[in-house]
């Protein structure tokens, strides 16, 4: 599956007439960073980037981060994209848009997973301060927070494709995983999209190891089961990091066995939903095999 189609072409003049006209004041040039599945992203300046959607679906998405992030940010010690101005609907542009902050830093996805484990333990504690109850008006998504039985068609569609290798392997631990008791706590919040590229990693100056500099890309956020996230075990870490994760986050919210194995099951449903559908774009589709690499070396 390919990249869709964007609703809206947004481009280099667009971006720099909807700051003009509105956020005079933060006029910079400005550089495009990336133009994903959902949304443009320029950098402007040394110290902020504007995001822009480019398809309508993502317009809620957005909006819900202009909404929920700077409540959220009184929770979290990570730096999170929180919005510094609030783009409007215009006649150049008919959607929200949002001025944020730039974060220095790679994306995980640059860096080998065996190389990822020293934010571990920052990680964790990104998710145990996230994982608190969300309110009742919280979004909810269909996706993603879900029990895993709403993903076991999708799950079992991909595994009989033909395009996932070992997936006998994957169907005989996805039956036993997708058969885990439900959450039967509070909803909390969920990030929804715990996968490498999301994550931004700096080196440390004195030891070059690296450290987590931000957590981005809230479009997903909604309350639902924190297993979802939690799935970033297998999705960002090898073995050894995976253990200190793992170790970290039980440390802080003595998280029960059937959390962790609901989180099995997310890593494989959203793993072979990036090895399946990321044909043009290389570095999600290396998250798919890594995650399926990571639960058939356990398995």
């Amino acid at each position: 599956m390919k990249t869709p189609g964007a609703d809206i072409d947004v481009d280099h003049q667009l971006v720099a007439r909807l700051v003009e006209t509105q956020h005079p004041e933060l006029v910079g040039p400005l550089e495009l960073v990336a133009n994903g599945w959902d949304n443009v992203l320029y950098r402007l300046g040394d110290d902020l980037c504007v995001r822009l959607p480019r398809r309508q679906v993502a317009v809620d998405l957005l909006v819900n981060e202009q909404r929920w992030l700077p409540v959220l940010a009184r929770q979290i010690t990570a730096r999170i994209p929180v919005p510094v101005r609030r783009g409007v609907p215009s006649p150049d542009y008919p959607w929200p848009w949002t001025i944020g902050p730039w974060f220095e830093g790679r994306p995980g996805t640059e860096i080998a997973p065996a190389e990822r484990g020293g934010i571990a333990a920052e990680f964790a504690r990104f998710m145990a301060e996230l994982h608190a109850p969300a309110p009742p008006d919280a979004p909810r998504s269909p996706v993603r927070g879900v029990p895993l039985a709403a993903r076991d068609a999708d799950v079992r569609l991909r595994l009989a494709s033909g395009v996932i290798p070992n997936s006998e392997v994957l169907l005989g631990l996805w039956d036993e995983l997708v058969a885990t008791p439900p959450l039967t706590g509070p909803a909390t919040w969920v990030h929804g999209d715990p996968h490498p590229a999301n994550l931004l990693l700096i080196p440390e100056p004195r030891t070059g190891e690296q450290r987590l500099s931000a957590v981005i890309d809230f479009g997903d956020l909604n309350g639902g089961d924190p297993a979802t996230d939690l799935a970033a075990a297998w999705m960002v870490f090898d073995a050894e990091g995976r253990a200190t994760f793992k170790a970290r986050l039980d440390e802080l919210t003595d998280t029960d066995q059937d959390t962790w194995a609901r989180a099995r099951g997310w890593a494989l449903n959203l793993g072979s939903s990036l090895a399946e559908h990321s044909d043009d774009n290389p570095p999600m589709a290396a998250i798919g095999r890594h995650v399926l690499e990571q639960l058939l070396e356990e398995a």
